[in-house]
């Protein structure tokens, strides 16, 4: 909420109160001197909501706060250019008989490494066999056998051109900080980490469907989490306290960030390494380069290798960090581990610790998917947004998809008649305010970040759930306690909005959200809590009682 001054009286105070209706603010050059008190026409209500600066002035009298100023940063782009002109072209061709000879190599040494791993595991009762009761360490002879398959690692390293690594510091004692956490820039770190430690890995369960790969993983005692699911993820934390209290079990290893990064930023760390309250020993990988960016972002696994396999040596670093301990005053809970893990790797690494999460490159992702240029200016530093608003990561892909289907310019931005053309409506001067509500630059269009930020502000608002409840009983039908076509039409007519019949069979559409012919309260709550702006249209209907501060 806005800050209030607490000298100015209680009448230029005056709040939206809640009886049978909301009553919406008034201040007339912020000098009350009395109010007066009459009962509205909706036209009226409509239209004073059009002639005044606020649309929601009923729900609050919050603006969406100026938004913090957006990272030019892209933690996920990877920088090796499309064309990198004759040297690069002289290259791959005298590399081309050495790509040949690494590409036989690292057949060999996944088959030799797979057919290891399945002897390994043959007769033996992997975890994901025995969630239940919990799977055991890999007895001895087991892990023995699988020195083949880590020798074969490093092997795989060597054919994609890291003939030698350079290591600063030591793994820290399995007694003293049991949990491992890095970097995430390629698919290189985890194959380097089998070799060097054999830890437990906590993986996505989809890799488990991967061909050699899901087998190999598997032999490391994998703690599969789907990260959609919470129940999942709940049962892999409990997971990885059960093998961290254990010295029989190896190191469990975690890459916080949830995806790889360009290496140049870290994003937001997610929890699951720090809840349990374990000692964690940060590691940074470095990948020092001139020509070839060797993060895996957005570009094709077999591009990534290819460029690898066509490289005279690919430079790799690894940094083994001072143990972090948990905070010792219990108040201070995972967030405050994570934070200050990320600060200490983001140090070392000379780096910025930014606001961006695994949502950011799922937006990213979906953008690319749709065709749009310039996909990083769809993201909106989700850790932040989620936060400061509690915007889940599958509520945000769904305003994504109503953002992408707005038509946005090369730039990402959607200007007033897009946006409304997606709900039937033209831009009358009540959609004007509504969409300059969200145009916080004013620059006459809007990015997705202020989209979906002004959503989950306008829902945030203490009155919106009221608000919400009273549109429905304003304006349902007392038989059949739904909204038909005809009664949505009379709600528009008094907000001064004049539709086509294509128009309102379309913004009926979109409040009806199971599709059975009338918008029913679930349905109407259902749409406005994912499009909160559409409140606003009922705006004659909720308001009852308005207060008029006259001077």
């Amino acid at each position: 909420m806005a800050s209030r001054n607490p000298s100015a009286s209680p009448a230029s105070l005056s709040t939206p109160l809640l009886f049978d209706s909301i009553t919406p603010t008034r201040v007339a050059n912020g000098h009350a001197r009395q109010h007066e008190v009459y009962q509205s026409h909706p036209e009226a209500d409509a239209a004073s909501v059009c002639d005044g600066g606020d649309p929601f002035a009923f729900l609050s009298e919050d603006w969406p706060p100026r938004l913090r100023g957006s990272s030019p940063a892209d933690p996920f782009l990877n920088r090796t250019p499309a064309w990198c002109g004759v040297y690069e072209l002289v290259k791959v061709l005298l590399c081309a008989p050495v790509a040949a000879v690494r590409l036989l190599l690292f057949g060999l040494s996944i088959t030799v490494g797979y057919a290891a791993t399945w002897v390994a595991l043959r007769g033996w009762v992997d975890l994901r066999e025995r969630a239940q009761e919990g799977a055991g360490p890999m007895p001895a002879w087991r892990r023995h056998l699988m020195w083949i398959t880590r020798i074969s690692a490093r092997c795989i390293l060597f054919s994609f051109g890291y003939h030698w690594i350079r290591k600063k510091g030591r793994p820290a004692p399995r007694e003293l900080a049991p949990i491992v956490v890095s970097n995430h820039i390629s698919y290189i770190e985890p194959i380097y980490f089998f070799y060097e430690l054999f830890p437990t890995i906590v993986s996505s369960d989809s890799h488990d469907s991967i061909p050699f790969v899901g087998t190999i993983i598997r032999a490391m005692q994998v703690i599969y989490v789907d990260r959609f699911s919470p129940a999942s993820r709940k049962a892999a934390v409990n997971e990885i306290k059960r093998k961290a209290a254990c010295n029989s079990f190896p190191r469990v290893l975690l890459f916080p960030e949830g995806t790889t990064t360009n290496g140049r930023f870290l994003i937001s760390f997610q929890h699951g390494a720090f809840i349990p309250g374990y000692p964690v020993q940060p590691v940074i990988v470095r990948y020092p380069h001139v020509h070839f960016d060797q993060s895996w972002g957005n570009i094709s696994l077999g591009k990534l290798m290819f460029k690898m396999f066509t490289q005279f040596h690919n430079f790799m670093e690894v940094e083994y960090l001072p143990v972090v301990c948990p905070p010792e005053i219990k108040q201070e809970n995972a967030l405050h581990f994570a934070e200050n893990t990320s600060y200490a790797m983001a140090h070392a690494l000379n780096v910025i610790p930014t606001s961006y999460s695994y949502a950011d490159s799922m937006i990213l992702a979906r953008a690319a998917e749709a065709g749009k240029v310039n996909c990083s200016n769809y993201m909106v530093e989700m850790a932040w947004v989620k936060e400061t608003y509690g915007v889940s990561t599958s509520e945000a892909m769904e305003l994504l998809e109503h953002f992408l289907a707005m038509n946005p310019d090369k730039d990402g931005r959607v200007n007033a008649h897009d946006f409304w053309a997606q709900f039937g409506l033209n831009c009358s001067p009540l959609c004007k305010k509504i969409f300059q509500y969200l145009d916080l630059d004013k620059k006459e269009s809007i990015t997705f970040r202020q989209f979906l930020v002004g959503c989950a502000h306008l829902r945030k608002q203490s009155l919106f759930q009221d608000a919400c409840e009273t549109a429905f009983e304003k304006c349902r039908d007392p038989v059949t306690c739904a909204i038909s076509r005809e009664q949505l039409a009379d709600v528009l007519r008094s907000s001064m909005l004049q539709l086509t019949d294509g128009g309102m069979m379309k913004l009926f559409e979109t409040l009806d959200v199971d599709d059975d012919d009338r918008v029913s309260k679930d349905d109407l709550m259902a749409c406005l809590a994912k499009l909160p702006f559409l409140i606003a249209l009922f705006a004659g209907r909720i308001n009852g009682e308005v207060y008029i501060e006259i001077v």
